[in-house]
């Protein structure tokens, strides 16, 4: 996920203070991992030292002063830019899931019991998902298919892993 472009999208959406940002990254983005405060107002940092954002309006509030943030034209080309490229499908197809099972193999441990321990925490997420699915908003709803379809992914691996286990262990130990 790409903070800055994100913060960059929800300015062009319209001009916001850093707390209305946040709120929103959270609300829509973050799902369970929020954007700390730090973050936000290093990113806005960044992006305003690199022409992508201004200040608009500050007004005075309790605590500091409230800045309202503007997308300006060359931050609006690069949203664009970035909404029209495609996400990369897989740029390592060596993930951990693989490295831990060719290790296991590698140095004579269990390969296969830590696939099943895999397996059954992958069932588990697959479990909390659905129970976020059942419960949740269209946003919520669409973010846990994207992991379960993940998920269901790893676990047809993972099964495969299994069944080639023996021919694996013959290729990794040569």
């Amino acid at each position: 996920m790409s903070v800055p472009l994100t913060l960059l999208g929800l300015l062009e959406r319209e001009p916001s203070h850093g707390y209305d940002l946040k709120r929103d990254y959270d609300l829509f983005f973050s799902r369970g991992k929020p954007l700390p405060f730090g973050q936000v107002y290093a990113t806005l940092g960044r992006l305003a030292r690199d022409g992508k954002i201004v200040i608009g309006e500050v007004a005075a509030g309790e605590g500091p002063e409230r800045k309202r943030y503007v997308i300006t034209d060359l931050g609006a080309t690069e949203v664009d830019t970035w909404l029209a490229q495609p996400v990369e499908p897989e740029p390592n197809l060596q993930t951990v899931l693989f490295t831990k099972v060719v290790l296991a193999l590698m140095l004579g441990r269990p390969a296969d019991e830590y696939l099943d321990t895999q397996r059954a925490a992958h069932l588990r997420r697959m479990q909390e998902l659905t129970a976020l699915k059942r419960g949740g908003d269209l946003v919520d709803t669409l973010l846990a298919d994207h992991g379960l379809f993940h998920l269901e992914a790893d676990l047809h691996w993972i099964d495969t892993a299994t069944v080639r286990l023996d021919a694996l262990r013959e290729a990794v130990r040569r």
